[in-house]
């Protein structure tokens, strides 16, 4: 499996309602240096409707201003539609931080 596919394997884990920073998905992924491989693996996305990128934030919360699918706010209504809360382009990870070991 190359760095990509391991990429989208972890993100198709994360459960709708929450988020996963890119660090965690690189570390998940088997390289906690692979942020960026994270982001350009997610501006790729040959699966929009099956690997949820959109669930994907910077390690502060941040939603991406290049979100491959329509801009920041397509990735933020489609965070609203399952329930996460999102303020002035934040997410709160405190609240919705997914927790790979509770699923």
């Amino acid at each position: 499996m190359n760095s990509f596919e391991l990429i989208y394997e972890q993100v198709k884990r994360i459960p709708k309602g929450k988020a996963a920073t890119y660090g965690q998905i690189a570390a998940l992924a088997g390289n906690p240096k692979w942020s960026r491989v994270v982001g350009y693996a997610l501006h790729v996305n040959p699966e929009p409707g099956v690997i949820p990128c959109h669930r994907v934030v910077d390690r502060n919360g941040r939603l991406s201003p290049a979100f491959a699918f329509g801009g920041m706010n397509v990735q933020e209504e489609l965070l609203r539609r399952e329930g996460v809360e999102v303020r002035e382009g934040h997410v709160d990870l405190k609240l919705y931080r997914w927790d790979p070991s509770s699923n």
